[in-house]
């Protein structure tokens, strides 16, 4: 269990990865991930090697070695039989003309698809534990940003929004009557 790495970058060839911003940038990280934990050779394991292939890339001896890959020079292009690309392997194509940049268009929906998931997703005691979970963090927050976190909470759905703001209440309250207790409890000691 401790040895195996998943990946989003692991896929089977014909399936290619949506243009999703978060998925694009775990495709690379979970695999420098892996490289940091267990080691350059992650993939010969046999639990993270490709069913029925062998792993043959530039990576030589090492951690987590399994198959010895001989004398052969560790960088590509070489002269003694170093691994190939597989042109099998690329991705398909799309061609463009003119410009490509990002552009942000001001009108992302970052909230529709939270509502959806609170409402439609969450029971109710799922709704209660999320709320409390999330108000439990917030109340160490400054000010200003558990308004902004409770806005934009009540914009996914105003039940939502309406339950973290009553439960960051109480835990303020719970708060203020603590502080004031140990306060009374340190003037009481002085005298």
């Amino acid at each position: 269990m401790e040895q195996i790495a998943f990946a989003p970058a692991h896929l089977v060839p014909g399936i290619e990865p949506s243009p999703d911003k978060m998925l694009q940038g775990r495709l690379f990280s979970y695999a420098d991930t892996h490289r940091h934990r267990l080691g350059k050779n992650y993939q010969q394991i046999p639990v993270n090697c490709p069913f029925a292939t062998t792993v043959r890339n530039a990576q030589v001896n090492g951690p987590m070695t399994v198959s010895h890959q001989g004398g052969a020079p560790n960088y590509f292009p070489n002269s003694f039989g170093g691994p190939d690309p597989s042109p099998r392997a690329t991705w398909h194509s799309d061609s463009v003309t003119g410009d490509v940049e990002r552009v942000d268009t001001g009108d992302e929906d970052n909230f529709t698809q939270v509502g959806i998931f609170f409402r439609n997703v969450l029971c109710a005691p799922a709704r209660d534990r999320l709320t409390t979970n999330l108000a439990n963090h917030l109340v160490n927050a400054q000010e200003f940003i558990q308004e902004r976190a409770v806005r934009n909470f009540a914009s996914a759905d105003p039940t939502y929004g309406r339950m973290l703001r009553e439960k960051l209440a109480k835990l303020k309250a719970a708060r203020k009557v603590a502080n004031a207790t140990q306060l009374a409890r340190k003037q009481n000691a002085k005298i």
